[in-house]
């Protein structure tokens, strides 16, 4: 898979492994990266041998967010560019496309997580950092509010009083500052980063993707419902899980003392 401004590569593997491949601009975002991503995401979703990704940023950062080089050459006085005309036909069919992707995501943050390079970090299912890495609500230092799903995703990690903090401040929290937060899964030396995001992935590809599609499913639904509501949409979505060829061999491996030998399927 060929493309300008990141990296896809599978290898005869389940694993997706997406590098953001900007590495002298610390993988600031382009309108051509965001176009990318989401080609290399449906990508994912579409073909049945991808059953858990990786994504990262190459060099020494995961993402800057927005390159502002790019937006200072906006065309705003003569009102020619629209900001939400941008977040619509750009980041937010992005972060969308990564929230109902029915396969986990993992986010390996190598570096500085900024601005619109934190939201594509929080829409991962999981995130693991370095020890060097960092992260922060960029967008109050250019007179912006947090866009590309932070509002949304940030205060459902970290609560109301800890999003507002980083949204209003701005400011940089390190590795393990963002791993007390609960914004990321687990933080490792930077050598072995990549070692352990790699047998994560490997773990969840060999897993029940379906099932996994359908966890995620199920939680991003109930952040917003009653207990009503959830408890019906579980009932819908077990109906489904239920029929499929991975629970009859979960079950049959539990009951043969063996290990599951889950297809995807």
């Amino acid at each position: 898979m060929a493309y300008e401004t990141i990296f896809a590569h599978q290898q005869d593997s389940p694993v997706l492994t997406i590098e953001l491949n900007r590495p002298d601009k610390l993988n600031a975002v382009t309108d051509v990266m965001i176009s990318e991503l989401k080609e290399v995401f449906k990508y994912a979703e579409s073909d049945a041998s991808v059953r858990a990704i990786l994504l990262t940023g190459r060099g020494r950062g995961f993402c800057a967010g927005q390159d502002l080089n790019i937006a200072r050459e906006r065309p705003l006085e003569d009102g020619q560019f629209s900001f939400r005309e941008h977040l619509t036909t750009t980041y937010n069919p992005l972060i969308l496309r990564m929230r109902q992707l029915p396969k986990p995501i993992i986010a390996v943050v190598n570096g500085v997580a900024a601005g619109a390079g934190m939201s594509m970090a929080l829409a991962c299912d999981f995130r693991i950092a370095a020890e060097s890495a960092s992260f922060l609500q960029a967008f109050v230092r250019i007179g912006l509010i947090p866009d590309s799903g932070s509002t949304w995703l940030l205060q459902r990690l970290v609560g109301m009083t800890r999003a507002l903090d980083l949204a209003m401040t701005g400011r940089k929290i390190t590795a393990h500052e963002a791993l007390d937060w609960g914004i990321v899964n687990q933080v490792l030396p930077d050598a072995d980063l990549i070692p352990a995001a790699q047998q994560l992935a490997a773990e969840l590809a060999a897993a029940p993707t379906k099932t996994l599609g359908y966890i995620k499913r199920a939680f991003d639904f109930a952040s917003t419902s009653t207990l009503a509501e959830a408890l019906d949409n579980e009932a819908d979505l077990q109906e489904i899980a239920g029929r499929t060829a991975d629970h009859q061999e979960g079950i049959a491996a539990f009951l043969d003392k063996r290990p599951a030998q889950f297809k995807g399927e």
